[in-house]
């Protein structure tokens, strides 16, 4: 009589254990997040009139990959992604072009 509780309680504890992950599972797929945006894309157009358009690439593509976003235009507008305008050096320069 005990193995049969213990058998009926492991699998109780089982089956829950697999509805969890499948919720969790469920729950990032249905698009928590917000969808990647073409980073290489982004980065051409913000560094387009860049004096040194490789290396302002190089950065904007590290901030965008960490961010997910770009403001608009090739100056300014950082109040449109935070994230970007945060984003410093060790020297404590914005890093984000």
């Amino acid at each position: 009589m005990g193995i049969s509780k213990a058998l009926i309680a492991s699998l109780f504890i089982s089956l829950l254990v697999l509805h969890l992950i499948e919720a969790d599972q469920s729950a990032t797929d249905t698009g928590k997040g917000a969808p990647k945006i073409d980073c290489g894309a982004a980065c051409t157009a913000r560094c387009g009139s860049s004096s040194r358009p490789n290396l302002c690439k190089r950065a904007c593509g590290t901030c965008c990959a960490r961010c997910n976003c770009v403001p608009p235009g090739t100056y300014g507008n950082l109040d449109d992604c935070p994230c970007y305008a945060n984003m410093t050096t060790r020297g404590n320069k914005r890093k984000c072009p």
